[in-house]
């Protein structure tokens, strides 16, 4: 079980990070947000980098727990799970003001000059393409979806492509290119 105060710090950083970026985050700035004494983070964090992986090892977190209950869901076929799983996290762009996902934002930021961040942020999208594709398998094997398509390889685009249109939905700050690439995939893979 998390502490509650390294869990604050996760949830508020979560916040922050999103809104501020890596580099703009302060961490006096987050002790005041969340009103925790400077030795109480350096108790529960090394620095400012294992913040920021603790935070994104609790944003995967989120993310793979909305994957198993979309995906899971055997009440839907399989490419209608796919859809609930980004129709839910568009949701939750849209809560917190379109500014897209944590993954995205930090790895522009970041990949460039931290190679930690850079293969944390890579096996987490590569992990989301893995989960994807199981469900996309099954689309394949009941007819939604041909049988000639390479799932890993309509998995990783659906994950590049929805990362592009998350970074212009942050832009605009409206879902307009979450939702057309969405229909647009779902409609380009369907069989019928």
């Amino acid at each position: 079980m998390t502490h509650s105060t390294k869990q604050r710090l996760i949830d508020t950083g979560l916040s922050m990070l999103l809104k501020q970026g890596y580099n703009n985050l302060g961490i006096q700035a987050l002790l005041t947000a969340t009103g925790t004494p400077k030795g109480s983070f350096y108790h529960h964090f090394a620095d400012k980098e294992d913040f920021a992986l603790e935070v994104i090892d609790a944003y995967i977190a989120q993310v793979h727990a909305g994957l198993g209950v979309c995906l899971g869901d055997k009440e839907l076929t399989p490419l209608a799970r796919v859809r609930r799983f980004f129709e839910q996290t568009q949701q939750s762009y849209q809560k917190d003001g379109y500014m897209g996902c944590l993954l995205g934002g930090l790895g522009q930021e970041l990949s460039g000059v931290s190679e930690v961040f850079r293969r944390k942020i890579e096996w987490c999208f590569s992990a989301i393409a893995d989960a994807l594709a199981t469900c996309l398998e099954e689309a394949r094997q009941r007819g939604e979806i041909s049988t000639a398509c390479d799932v890993r390889q309509m998995a990783n685009l659906l994950v590049d492509c929805w990362e592009g249109a998350a970074l212009r939905s942050r832009l605009r700050r409206n879902p307009e290119s979450l939702n057309a690439m969405l229909d647009f995939y779902i409609r380009s893979v369907a069989t019928a």
